[in-house]
């Protein structure tokens, strides 16, 4: 399935304090509009997009917050936890490598095991 499908909406409520975006493909969502003009941050936010498609979608919702548990009981500490689930150090070490998506392989997050 192509990425290229997907929908950015700006729509504040919805995004969780602390975070400037969510992704629940096929949708891209934004606190504010001037993240439009952030092309890493959005690389970030499509690297999610085809993680989830791997995953069909509900799968990588079911293992992101199985991961985000199991990395709360390591680290006892939410920030931690956060960037320590694979789909985040994944999105987090190549949002700035803009073809990074043209030459990411499938299930490439399971290196950030």
């Amino acid at each position: 399935m192509n990425i290229a499908h997907h929908m950015i909406v700006v729509f504040k409520y919805i995004i969780p304090k602390n975070y400037s975006g969510l992704t629940i493909f096929p949708f891209i969502f934004l606190k504010n509009k001037n993240s439009l003009k952030d092309a890493f941050f959005l690389n970030h936010e499509k690297i999610h997009l085809k993680q989830q498609v791997e995953l069909l979608w509900i799968f990588f919702f079911v293992w992101y917050f199985i991961e985000y548990f199991i990395r709360f009981f390591q680290y006892k500490n939410h920030k931690f936890a956060y960037k320590n689930i694979s789909f985040e150090k994944e999105a987090y070490k190549n949002e700035q490598d803009l073809n990074y998506l043209e030459s990411r392989k499938t299930f490439a997050f399971l290196k950030y095991l």
